[in-house]
């Protein structure tokens, strides 16, 4: 079958994702190789003390050119897996050096952690075969050198206690880190044609017999990449709800109360989250992070806990938005972008007193709705909580700290907090914005129901309203009754 050369990924291409998909672990590798090899220094003094400061001066210099390498790799123009052959080489001449100056016992005894070093290098590297080659000539060499120089024992003996057998795991490491090497290399490019080669077989009109098996060999491939990204996200999914306000502490504290969550994906950049207060007071958050997917449910566990952290020490709604706003932007200053992240949330902060029937709001961007006197008779009334006009998260305005509002309720009153989700969303016939004032008197004209019918009525015209149209974000509205 013929093969459309577009469909096929350079070897130049598929070897710089190798190196970002893996460099990260080379690193930690090089450190942790080179703090174990200090480590293993504080055993030398009781296995050769006489050779003790030599073992540590050999130690000590490995691991400094290991961390100089690692730390200044880029104004070296090195490459991490030039650093790892440099402690791996460098760690393999180091324990060339100890053996040839051991007896027969402690030769004996030592040989364990040469062979660990080239079992710890066959299961952890990844690196281009002529390095290993150079790698398993330099310890060969290395041992000769030194065994001439230093060892009283005989040649035979230097290799049945040891030196045959760790030899033998070199070139076993070799083997090992090729067909890893392969493996992964193969892994990367496979992925990186399959995506391209899904390009290539959609824009296909004619399709000739052995193109069609290809397509539905690309077919099950696919699938099973997207059961596989399907899984790991239901899994994050799980982790998110954790997050979330449960339904025990809802239950625990509101008395008739409604959430209509739905995410534009399976994870969500909106989310709920409630706490009971040291105050006795509850506080309830109806938040939207900036994103949606899986970006925007990595944003909302960040928000979530920089929401408890706040409330540590905070019990005023103000206090504990700029107290998260702060928390927020000096994490967010890690990004490696020059000003520093700009994401964060918008969302309403509602602080319920039900003893003495008071709420106090801080919103940001999303406003909080009470509706009063629902089914009493007449028209019934909404009261707008107008938040502030800026984000929980960095912004012109960062330095301003949130207004709090304070609210008289009224037994009967429905408090409705939300996200921008619903009244963003675009359909209808004309196909437009569905408009936060119409969910404002659609929330108000059906505030008499019960909360449980008014969910079911929301996502009744959620659905009706959208259509065939895509769910452009996610949605969360919360209605508590009092």
């Amino acid at each position: 079958m013929n093969i459309n050369k577009d469909s096929i990924v350079s070897p130049k291409r598929v070897k710089l994702e190798f190196y970002r998909s893996t460099e990260k672990f080379h690193v930690i590798a090089c450190w942790v190789g080179a703090l174990l090899n200090l480590v293993w220094f504080a055993s030398d003094y009781f296995v050769l003390p006489e050779h003790w400061i030599d073992f540590g001066l050999f130690r000590f210099a490995v691991s400094a050119i290991t961390v100089i390498a690692v730390v200044f790799r880029k104004k070296l123009k090195i490459s991490i897996y030039t650093c790892m052959f440099i402690v791996v080489l460098g760690i393999s001449i180091q324990n060339a050096y100890m053996w040839s100056v051991m007896d027969l016992e402690h030769l004996h005894q030592h040989a364990f952690a040469y062979l660990v070093l080239f079992i710890g290098a066959g299961m952890l590297v990844l690196w281009e075969l002529k390095l290993s080659i150079i790698l398993l000539i330099a310890t060969i060499v290395s041992n000769i050198v030194f065994y001439k120089l230093n060892s009283a024992l005989t040649f035979q003996e230097f290799l049945i206690n040891g030196g045959l057998l760790t030899l033998t795991v070199a070139a076993f490491s070799v083997f090992m880190i090729r067909s890893r090497y392969k493996l992964t290399y193969n892994e990367i490019k496979g992925r990186m044609e399959l995506e391209q080669s899904k390009k290539i077989i959609e824009a296909e009109h004619t399709i000739v017999l052995e193109q069609k098996k290809e397509i539905e060999n690309q077919k099950h491939l696919i699938e099973e990449k997207h059961k596989e990204i399907t899984d790991s996200i239901n899994y994050a999914e799980r982790i998110q709800r954790t997050f979330l306000a449960t339904n025990e502490l809802l239950d625990q504290n509101l008395k008739d109360y409604f959430v209509f969550f739905k995410p534009k994906d399976v994870v969500s950049g909106d989310f709920y989250w409630a706490n009971k207060l040291n105050t006795g007071n509850f506080a309830i958050v109806t938040a939207d992070s900036t994103g949606h997917g899986v970006p925007g449910a990595i944003m909302s566990l960040l928000n979530i806990t920089s929401l408890e952290k706040a409330v540590e020490n905070f019990s005023n709604p103000a206090d504990i938005l700029n107290h998260t706003r702060t928390t927020i932007i000096n994490r967010l200053k890690r990004d490696g972008s020059v000003e520093g992240g700009k994401d964060g949330m918008d969302c309403s902060l509602c602080l319920y007193d039900f003893k003495n029937m008071k709420l106090s709001v801080s919103a940001a961007h999303n406003p909080v709705w009470i509706v009063r006197n629902a089914g009493k008779g007449g028209s019934p009334s909404v009261v707008e909580v107008k938040p502030d006009k800026m984000p929980v998260g960095k912004h012109d305005r960062q330095d301003t700290p949130f207004s709090q509002q304070e609210i008289e309720l009224q037994e009967g009153d429905v408090v409705y907090t939300l996200t921008d989700g619903f009244p963003d969303q675009f359909g209808g016939k004309q196909g437009k914005k569905y408009m936060s004032k119409n969910l404002r008197q659609f929330l108000a004209d059906n505030a008499h129901l019960s909360m449980e019918e008014q969910q079911v009525l929301l996502e009744k015209t959620f659905e009706s309203w959208k259509g065939t149209l895509e769910q452009i974000d996610d949605v969360c509205i919360i209605g508590i009754r009092l």
